[in-house]
Protein backbone atom coordinates (compact mmCIF):
# COMPACT_ATOMS: atom_id res chain seq x y z
CA UNK A 1 0.00 0.00 0.00
CA UNK A 2 2.83 2.42 0.84
CA UNK A 3 4.38 1.79 -2.59
CA UNK A 4 1.05 2.65 -4.23
CA UNK A 5 0.86 5.87 -2.16
CA UNK A 6 4.38 6.79 -3.32
CA UNK A 7 3.51 6.19 -6.97
CA UNK A 8 0.38 8.34 -6.72
CA UNK A 9 2.31 11.01 -4.81
CA UNK A 10 5.03 10.95 -7.49
CA UNK A 11 2.43 11.39 -10.22
CA UNK A 12 0.85 14.28 -8.34
CA UNK A 13 4.30 15.90 -7.97
CA UNK A 14 5.00 15.95 -11.74
CA UNK A 15 2.84 19.04 -12.03
CA UNK A 16 2.30 19.61 -8.33
CA UNK A 17 -1.29 19.43 -7.18
CA UNK A 18 -2.44 22.54 -5.34
CA UNK A 19 -2.00 21.03 -1.86
CA UNK A 20 1.47 19.69 -2.74
CA UNK A 21 2.56 23.07 -4.10
CA UNK A 22 1.24 24.66 -0.89
CA UNK A 23 3.33 22.18 1.10
CA UNK A 24 6.48 23.03 -0.87
CA UNK A 25 5.80 26.74 -0.56
CA UNK A 26 5.06 26.43 3.15
CA UNK A 27 8.58 25.19 3.83
CA UNK A 28 10.07 27.52 1.22
CA UNK A 29 11.32 24.62 -0.93
CA UNK A 30 12.80 26.36 -4.01
CA UNK A 31 10.82 25.79 -7.22
CA UNK A 32 14.02 24.89 -9.04
CA UNK A 33 14.14 21.69 -6.94
CA UNK A 34 10.50 20.65 -7.32
CA UNK A 35 11.40 18.48 -10.32
CA UNK A 36 13.37 16.17 -7.99
CA UNK A 37 10.34 14.98 -6.07
CA UNK A 38 8.77 12.59 -8.62
CA UNK A 39 12.01 10.59 -9.10
CA UNK A 40 12.44 10.40 -5.32
CA UNK A 41 8.87 9.15 -4.88
CA UNK A 42 9.17 6.63 -7.74
CA UNK A 43 12.51 5.37 -6.36
CA UNK A 44 10.85 4.86 -2.97
CA UNK A 45 8.01 2.92 -4.60
CA UNK A 46 10.53 0.79 -6.50
CA UNK A 47 12.49 0.04 -3.32
CA UNK A 48 9.32 -0.94 -1.47
CA UNK A 49 8.13 -3.21 -4.28
CA UNK A 50 11.58 -4.79 -4.61
CA UNK A 51 11.42 -5.29 -0.84
CA UNK A 52 8.86 -8.02 -1.41
CA UNK A 53 11.72 -10.17 -2.74
CA UNK A 54 14.65 -8.41 -1.05
CA UNK A 55 13.38 -7.67 2.47
CA UNK A 56 16.39 -5.63 3.62
CA UNK A 57 15.88 -3.27 0.65
CA UNK A 58 12.25 -2.76 1.61
CA UNK A 59 13.24 -2.12 5.24
CA UNK A 60 15.95 0.34 4.16
CA UNK A 61 13.51 2.15 1.87
CA UNK A 62 10.93 2.33 4.63
CA UNK A 63 13.56 3.73 7.03
CA UNK A 64 14.56 6.30 4.38
CA UNK A 65 10.91 7.37 4.03
CA UNK A 66 10.64 7.74 7.81
CA UNK A 67 13.76 9.94 7.75
CA UNK A 68 12.34 11.92 4.82
CA UNK A 69 9.13 12.70 6.68
CA UNK A 70 10.98 13.53 9.91
CA UNK A 71 12.94 16.11 7.90
CA UNK A 72 9.70 17.35 6.29
CA UNK A 73 8.11 17.77 9.73
CA UNK A 74 11.16 19.64 11.02
CA UNK A 75 11.00 21.94 7.98
CA UNK A 76 7.32 22.68 8.58
CA UNK A 77 8.03 23.44 12.25
CA UNK A 78 11.08 25.58 11.41
CA UNK A 79 9.01 27.64 8.97
CA UNK A 80 6.03 27.79 11.34
CA UNK A 81 3.88 26.06 8.74
CA UNK A 82 1.37 24.55 11.13
CA UNK A 83 -1.90 23.19 9.90
CA UNK A 84 -2.90 20.80 7.13
CA UNK A 85 0.55 20.68 5.52
CA UNK A 86 2.18 19.58 8.76
CA UNK A 87 -0.49 17.51 10.43
CA UNK A 88 -2.25 15.77 7.57
CA UNK A 89 0.46 15.56 4.93
CA UNK A 90 3.81 15.17 6.72
CA UNK A 91 2.72 13.72 10.06
CA UNK A 92 0.11 11.50 8.43
CA UNK A 93 2.70 10.05 6.06
CA UNK A 94 5.16 9.57 8.94
CA UNK A 95 2.53 7.50 10.75
CA UNK A 96 1.85 5.40 7.63
CA UNK A 97 5.59 4.85 6.96
CA UNK A 98 6.29 3.97 10.60
CA UNK A 99 3.35 1.56 10.72
CA UNK A 100 4.55 -0.07 7.51
CA UNK A 101 8.05 -0.46 8.94
CA UNK A 102 6.79 -1.91 12.20
CA UNK A 103 4.20 -4.30 10.80
CA UNK A 104 6.19 -5.42 7.73
CA UNK A 105 9.71 -5.63 9.12
CA UNK A 106 9.60 -5.80 12.93
CA UNK A 107 6.47 -7.78 13.85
Amino acid sequence: MLAFIQIVDGLMCIKPAKFIAACFEGVKWPRRFWWMMPPVKFAAATGLIAGIWIPYLGALTCAALIAYFLVAISMHVAHRDFGRNLYLNALGMLVICTATGVFCFLV
